[in-house]
């Protein structure tokens, strides 16, 4: 059976723009709030294992906050995920230089990226869709990029979220979605009693500038080991920053359905769990080092390691590394990704 979706009126931009809130839920309890406005998931009500009700994703009360979200929260990324060292690639021979909006790199495409951006929504069958046309030359890329970006909640608990992008000239696209979540509800102080588990015998070193150094290297005697559950209490803090956790992509292994499980997040207090799956080489694991104390939704004060991400994409930086996937869209090829997000309880 198709989730119910619902909208109502969710403020206006400084600039004049109506928002709009779509609500999608189904018969399990599980609601997702989706603005029109960067396509942002704005809450996500999963219940427990003894059927309480919570938020368990970080956002903000007002359409005025989330135009500065300097967290990325709910947003959809593009027209490139993550970071471009120095802000530079070349394709087809030819240089590009992109906004360096977070020195020394560029980070999730730019100073005013898809995550500023009012979608065209459209509504059908228990899926919402939002679509977008990036003009040639937006935030320095190349190509006119039409993207399409579809989530659905689905009878089974899992919220599906199905990109697709086309370009009428070589670019370079890497889409995701940038939701945090606390299984405890986003309240919640911190995730340390979290028992993570993601799917990837390789991860990806980093420099200090925090891009990847270009070596593909083992978790084999890492602290990025986590083919087993991990406590993330134990682990967090032993990874160095500044400042200390987890921001780094970890290289998934694939099988052929083309959903593969990625990663599995458990909450023992609320029974809450969280399994990802996708068609994506990479999932980043962020685990809110950068948040300090950003005032969030219903009174929450969102701080250091108070929430974390699971950002289904390829690579980081993949166009300057050519040992990483393509992350190149040529005229008359589709960029597909699709990534499932399951919501459960265990006893």
């Amino acid at each position: 059976m198709a989730a119910k979706i619902e909208s109502e009126r969710f403020g206006e931009t400084a600039d004049g723009n109506l928002v709009t809130k779509y609500q999608l839920k189904n018969s399990l309890g599980t609601s997702v709030d989706i603005i029109d406005f960067g396509g942002i998931v704005t809450s996500i009500n999963t219940p427990d294992r003894n059927g309480h009700i919570d938020d368990i994703t970080t956002g903000f009360d007002k359409l005025s906050e989330y135009e500065k979200n300097p967290a990325y929260f709910g947003a959809l990324i593009g027209r490139i995920a993550n970071r471009i060292y120095q802000g530079k690639f070349c394709v087809d021979g030819k240089g590009y230089s992109v906004a360096v909006n977070r020195d020394p790199n560029h980070l999730h495409g730019g100073l005013v990226g898809f995550d500023k951006k009012i979608w065209q929504a459209e509504v059908s069958e228990g899926r919402l869709k939002l679509s977008y046309v990036s003009p040639d030359g937006e935030e320095g890329y190349p190509g006119s990029l039409s993207v399409t970006v579809v989530y659905e909640l689905t009878a089974d608990n899992e919220l599906f979220i199905d990109y697709h992008a086309t370009t009428d000239r070589t670019t370079i696209v890497n889409l995701t979605n940038h939701a945090y979540f606390n299984l405890a509800g986003h309240k919640a102080a911190n995730i340390y009693d979290h028992i993570v588990t993601i799917n990837a015998d390789e991860y990806l070193p980093k420099t200090e500038a925090g891009v990847p150094t270009g070596e593909i290297a083992k978790v084999d005697g890492t602290l990025f080991d986590l083919r087993q559950p991990v406590l993330l209490k134990d682990r967090l803090l032993q990874v160095q920053g500044p400042p200390p956790g987890f921001d780094h992509n970890f290289c998934l292994k694939k099988d052929e359905t083309g959903r593969s499980f990625a990663a599995r997040v458990k909450h023992p207090e609320s029974g809450r769990m969280l399994e990802v799956f996708t068609d994506q080489p990479g999932i980043q694991f962020y685990t809110g080092n950068f948040l300090d104390g950003l005032s969030g939704k219903n009174g929450a004060s969102y701080k250091q390691h108070s929430s974390f991400a699971l950002e289904t994409q390829n690579y980081p930086d993949a166009i300057n590394h050519p040992n990483f996937p393509n992350s190149i869209l040529k005229p008359g090829e589709v960029y597909r990704h699709r990534t499932w997000y399951k919501f459960s309880t265990s006893s």
